[in-house]
């Protein structure tokens, strides 16, 4: 259900009562109905807000742009993060959920600017899961994120994403304060069914800021 524009294509489903909202991010190549069904699976209490990519990278839609594999545009990137930012806060007041618990659930380029959104210190997430993310960007300085809590799923054999990027990432969400928890899978770049089971555990523990 779309009846709001806000800037981007994209999905709403409400939740049958109050609770959090998971911020899916698709991928390069996706669309805002990639990650509903494993959003559902994952939180299925949980609003789903799944946005699409505004850049076309040859007829695949990204969250921001890169000059090749594995180098962002990083002012590009500076920018689709607030604007990102601003729609999930735009969101919140058009669709009336809670902006205290908004989730990040995102695979590989929608993982790297959820990471973004984190290290940018644009305060729009409570906690994200970033599957097979990389570092988009250093900061200058480490943004507040603490008692954010943080799921990371990787591949020890992921092609596209070097585990020392993976080590580097966790590294700078740690200290900026973020409570982090690695689960590693021995395969590539792609979600393995114990990696999203993992996943779900970690959303549904009691001690959670939008439980």
């Amino acid at each position: 259900m779309t009846p709001f524009d806000l800037g981007f294509t994209h999905r709403w489903e409400a939740a049958s009562s109050p609770g959090p909202t998971l911020l899916l991010l698709h991928g390069t190549g996706g669309t805002e109905r990639d990650l509903i069904d494993l959003g559902r699976s994952v939180l299925p209490a949980a609003n789903l807000l799944s946005p699409r990519g505004q850049v076309d990278e040859n007829g695949m839609a990204r969250f921001f742009r890169r000059l090749a594999e594995g180098v962002f545009d990083l002012e590009d990137l500076r920018d689709r993060t607030q604007g990102l930012a601003r729609f999930v806060r735009e969101s919140a007041t058009v669709y009336e959920f809670d902006p205290r618990k908004v989730i990040a659930l995102g695979f590989s380029n929608g993982a790297n600017i959820a990471a973004s959104l984190l290290l940018a210190g644009t305060g729009v997430l409570a906690g994200a899961v970033l599957l097979h993310p990389m570092v988009p960007f250093e900061p200058e300085s480490h943004p507040d994120l603490t008692s954010v809590p943080i799921f990371v799923g990787a591949g020890r054999a992921d092609p596209l994403v070097p585990v020392a990027q993976t080590d580097r990432l966790i590294e700078l969400l740690t200290a900026g304060g973020a409570t982090v928890e690695a689960h590693w899978q021995p395969g590539g770049h792609r979600l393995t069914r114990d990696e999203i089971e993992a996943a779900t555990e970690w959303l549904q523990q009691g001690k959670r800021p939008w439980n």
